[in-house]
């Protein structure tokens, strides 16, 4: 349980009285009847084989207002997009997979590479993106959630939280991100999120001074959580990164599109844990070390787009006001995880520290370096003027898919 303490600029709902599961599922029936509302699922086929997604799918079954669950299916061969469709046919509500390495979506995603208008790296944020079009083409929601494949620790109830604040029609929020105390097995995790980007958003604003969108940004409780909710038309303009830059493109375009008011966070679970990323002290293009350069680098862009100048020398001060400021939240976290009665390895956290902070520079070099990088994905609106027919292409390739491989 939570206090109701407002900070930042964002509104946060809070977990106040652990209201009953079936009580709030009642009230999203009702407004399911004038504001229908779906789920996005982004899931690699390995994830069907974990221990995460079968419970994941036990828990849907049971969800009495869902109109719609996409998911989105990635490195998955036919045998296995056919093994995916026994599998997830034991969700009672309607719901469709995107085979995205199938040939039918392969062919669709080869046109739009001809027009610079498709995902240039693969991942979440491409698998995101197509599912997105779904959603879109087949015009069956108006309300959409997304959550990761991977949380050990679901229930219905966390997707109930998380998609109760865009489908009340008595509130007028577009987007809600979903946030949660990330403890398990005795422990603090969350190390990204602790350890880079709450002392990075601090240490931007003491070396660039006040800026809104850092406030912004510093008022999520957990900006790198993969769950989110949004209106539909949210969809058609918003643009997000390929790489692991996707939580914090989102929440930057967000800020971009909408006023302060009509984006909330919602607490949406007691713990949570999921599948963790090595650390990957030795290899930058994998793990947290990649994660800790993409989110960084999604930062700078977009502070630069308010007309920031960066530098070398910027960057050197950004990185030695970061490591200092990191490094006393090491206690702070240290002395939390003391008062109850959690392990929090000093020695470990230091590690991480000091590999985010060469990843600062990284991540500044690679910024200088590489002016005209574009990661974002164009948005629905642009592939659409660039070719009309593409989201009656896309629910067709899927609903032929389901066609062909049904039954088989």
């Amino acid at each position: 349980m939570t206090d109701f303490y407002q900070n930042g600029i964002i509104t946060t709902l809070h977990n106040l009285d652990e209201r009953p599961i079936e009580e709030m599922e009642a009230e999203l029936v009702k407004f399911s009847k004038t504001r229908p509302m779906a789920l996005i699922l982004p899931s690699l086929y390995s994830e069907l084989e974990g221990i995460a997604l079968p419970n994941i799918i036990q828990e849907l079954a049971a969800v009495p207002y869902l109109s719609q669950i996409i998911i989105g299916l990635d490195r998955s061969s036919q045998t296995e997009f056919q093994k995916a469709k026994t599998f997830f046919s034991k969700l009672p509500q309607h719901h469709r997979i995107l085979w995205n390495d199938g040939p039918r979506l392969q062919a669709l995603d080869q046109k739009l590479q001809a027009l610079n208008l498709a995902p240039t790296e693969l991942g979440k944020g491409r698998n995101v993106w197509y599912c997105m079009g779904y959603v879109l083409a087949s015009k069956k929601a108006e309300s959409v959630a997304l959550h990761d494949c991977d949380i050990l620790t679901y229930d219905r109830s966390l997707l109930a939280r998380l998609i109760y604040p865009v489908a009340n029609p008595q509130f007028n929020y577009e987007f809600c991100k979903g946030f949660y105390a990330r403890v398990a097995d005795g422990k603090i995790n969350g190390r990204v999120s602790r350890l880079l980007v709450t002392p990075l958003l601090r240490a931007l604003k003491r070396t660039l001074g006040d800026n809104e969108y850092i406030e912004f940004m510093d008022s999520f409780r957990y900006p790198l959580a993969g769950e989110f909710s949004f209106r539909r038309d949210v969809l058609n303009d918003i643009r997000i990164p390929s790489d692991w830059g996707l939580e914090i493109g989102v929440l930057s375009e967000m800020h971009r599109n909408y006023a302060n008011n009509r984006l909330c966070q919602a607490d949406i679970a007691r713990f949570y844990d999921h599948k963790h990323q090595d650390l990957s002290l030795q290899n930058d293009q994998g793990g947290l070390s990649k994660m800790s350069i993409d989110i960084t680098k999604a930062l700078f862009r977009k502070l630069a787009t308010q007309g920031h100048t960066f530098s070398t020398e910027m960057f050197r001060s950004i990185k030695a006001t970061y490591f200092r400021i990191a490094l006393d939240f090491i206690e702070t976290y240290h002395n939390d995880a003391l008062m109850n009665g959690l392990t929090l390895d000093i020695h470990s956290e230091e590690k991480a520290v000091e590999m985010f902070a060469q990843n600062i520079m990284k991540a500044g070099q690679s910024f200088l370096d590489n002016p005209m990088e574009t990661p974002f994905i164009p948005s629905w609106n642009r592939v659409v003027s660039a070719r009309p027919s593409v989201l009656d292409e896309l629910y067709e390739a899927v609903e032929l898919d389901h066609q062909e491989f049904m039954g088989l």
